[in-house]
């Protein structure tokens, strides 16, 4: 049941994009100042919708580059002020953020798919027999491209996350490249995921040897069931905790968390939400989750996340979500 606190959060935030699109409308905008006298909840939702509002705008947007010649000699329209209403978010501002989140979600899936022989799109996996009978489950939003030549067997994990089982074939190698790490294998089954702060080797069965793939003589580790290991992106290898029957568990629909941070539990959910998840603050980012989560409800996983932290998950459109400690 949804508590009195949560409904007035959710019509604080509906109330908040509605006069983004209708500042002149004086009675939309009576409307609303009734809703905030009428109750000291109300009251306190959209100051709390505001709070978060602000820490959201002064985010740095990637790709904001791209976007700022376009944006910088646009003029400001500015809404008109009423009491009670402060407007945290000008029009410019959503302009540029709405233009950041093309050149985020639109730009770089564009260009990955010119690169790739195989995707997936949010909440979408995929299966795919390559042409040695070798097996590639593609979690969502990730991409592939294939190279296969007399002499090696070679795949570039270009985003995401991926369960190979590897035909065997002793002439011919089976490599697979992410980033700068190279995992090569005979013949077994194991996981790469390609994250922000590293990529993951975990093998279900099996003997992988993972290493520098621009730089050879670094040596390599070697990984059995049940093994898995971390290379961030400076090179350096970090042991993974996991087990053989917890690895890949995101093709049976669920996150498996153990001590995961939360900054990369939320990376790992972005792939299954249609919309953009934005964590404010960077100390709640480095705090660590355990458990167990639901996939195929991605914002109400994100939610039971949030609270092992005392954090909050906010709408501020259907399609944005905003976790914070406020």
């Amino acid at each position: 049941m949804e508590s009195a606190e949560d409904r007035a959060s959710r019509e604080a935030t509906r109330w908040f994009v509605e006069l983004q699109e209708r500042p002149a409308d004086r009675q939309f905008l009576r409307q609303f100042d009734a809703w905030l006298k009428s109750s000291p909840l109300n009251a306190a939702a959209w100051e709390e919708t505001q709070q978060v509002s602000r820490l959201a705008s002064t985010m740095p947007a990637a790709y904001g580059n791209v976007w700022q010649a376009t944006t910088a000699h646009q003029p400001v329209e500015q809404p008109p002020v009423r009491p009670g209403v402060r407007w945290s978010i000008p029009r410019i501002a959503l302009a540029t953020a709405v233009a950041a989140c093309l050149a985020v979600f639109v730009a770089p899936p564009l260009i990955l798919r010119a690169k790739a022989d195989y995707t997936t799109t949010t909440a979408q996996s995929r299966s795919v027999t390559l042409q040695d009978g070798s097996e590639v489950e593609l979690a969502p939003d990730s991409a592939i491209s294939v190279t296969y030549t007399p002499t090696e067997r070679r795949i570039t994990l270009l985003s995401g996350e991926a369960f190979f089982k590897v035909v065997t074939d002793p002439a011919r190698a089976f490599h697979v490249i992410a980033r700068a790490v190279d995992t090569r294998v005979v013949g077994t089954r194991f996981d790469v995921l390609m994250e922000s702060e590293g990529v993951t080797v975990a093998v279900e069965h099996g003997i992988v040897l993972v290493g520098a793939a621009d730089a050879p003589s670094l040596g390599q580790s070697e990984l059995r069931a049940g093994q898995a290991i971390r290379v961030n992106p400076a090179g350096q290898r970090t042991p993974v905790p996991a087990t053989s029957d917890a690895i890949a568990t995101w093709r049976s629909g669920q996150l498996v968390a153990h001590s995961l941070s939360l900054r990369e539990a939320i990376e790992r959910l972005r792939r299954y939400w249609t919309g953009t998840i934005v964590l404010v603050g960077p100390e709640l980012g480095d705090l660590r989750v355990t458990g167990a989560y639901d996939l195929t409800d991605p914002e109400d996983a994100l939610r039971a996340i949030a609270r092992t932290h005392n954090a909050r998950v906010r709408r501020i459109t259907p399609w944005i979500l905003v976790v914070s400690n406020i």
